[in-house]
């Protein structure tokens, strides 16, 4: 029979989605990517594939995860089977280098950003590109916000590579980055489905920078200061964003081959608004969602995923 398949490597991130499945009546059944056996001379299931394989699996101990999901990607392509976030998406997920090549050669603005191989290349990095500036130090693989911090000085960023917190990137490389200073601690999440704009979440930054939607949480040195406008709660979401960004943004999702993501970006206080990373398996808070009145439609993340999803099923059995 026919059906969607979930593929994956967190099962705690399944449950919004298995019930908007469930909800639609939809026949599903998850892969669990960490392990397997899999002939690559047999035909794979007949049905509808979705990928939702993280940048940050390997802080899961699924280190490999992904490496997996991309042999398992090119076994259902090579045997023509739909895929929702194919290969394409899987490689801007693990790789934010990637990520901003293909938004800046759709026309798409990301900070100004520094590839560094290695720990001891990160010093004069800063130095030779920005001297007595505030940095971001991130993995070029991450995912959630993980490994992302804010540096105010030369000796911060320096006793942090030197001390017991330093974390070392999963694949070797680390990028700084230009500190976007925003009017206030936001930053603007737009979700796509079927590459289509369904609404935008702001997030409130002021905690913090792992701003995954599933499971929000805080880290070191980029707290709020006392007294800045900070939102009311941190996932509040809001109905469009600017028509062109939108326009631009679709666009770069159909050229780069992503079907489902949440592109996140920042409005800096000198008016540039900057797309810094695409997020391929997206989650979606269901508190602003039932704030917002959309928890349990179509018009929730996980709703309206589970119809696109239904839809491509549905296009296949009438191709058939």
């Amino acid at each position: 029979m026919s059906r969607i398949h979930v593929l994956h490597e967190n099962p705690a991130w399944l449950p919004p989605i298995a019930a908007a499945l469930d909800q639609r009546r939809l026949p599903w059944t998850e892969w669990f990517l960490h392990g397997g056996i899999f002939d690559l001379a047999a035909a794979p299931p007949e049905g509808v594939f979705y990928n939702r394989m993280s940048a940050s699996s390997h802080t899961r101990d699924h280190r490999y995860s992904a490496e997996l999901t991309a042999a398992v990607l090119a076994w259902l392509t090579r045997w023509g089977r739909r895929v929702v976030n194919g290969p394409a998406a899987l490689d801007l997920e693990i790789s934010k280098v990637r990520q901003y090549a293909a938004l800046e050669a759709a026309g798409v603005p990301t900070p100004r950003t520094v590839l560094v191989a290695g720990r001891d290349e990160v010093l004069p990095a800063v130095r030779a590109h920005f001297p007595g500036s505030p940095v971001i130090l991130k993995p070029n693989r991450g995912g959630k916000g993980l490994g992302v911090r804010l540096f105010h000085t030369e000796a911060g960023l320096s006793g942090y590579l030197e001390g017991p917190e330093y974390e070392a990137p999963v694949d070797g490389l680390h990028l700084v980055q230009e500190y976007v200073r925003a009017p206030r601690p936001v930053i603007t999440r737009a979700e796509f489905i079927g590459q289509r704009f369904l609404y935008a979440v702001d997030v409130d930054t002021s905690e913090g920078f792992e701003l995954c939607p599933a499971d929000a949480c805080a880290i070191g040195d980029a707290a709020c200061p006392v007294g800045t406008d900070r939102p009311a709660h941190k996932f509040t979401i809001i109905e469009g964003i600017d028509r062109s960004l939108r326009d631009r943004l679709e666009r770069f999702l159909v050229h780069a081959g992503v079907d489902v993501a949440g592109v996140e970006f920042i409005r800096s206080d000198d008016g540039r608004v900057l797309v810094y990373d695409v997020n391929t398996n997206t989650n979606y808070n269901a508190e602003a969602e039932q704030r917002a009145g959309r928890a349990g439609t179509g018009r929730s993340g996980p709703g309206a995923l589970a119809e696109y999803l239904g839809a491509a099923l549905a296009g296949l059995r009438v191709a058939a």
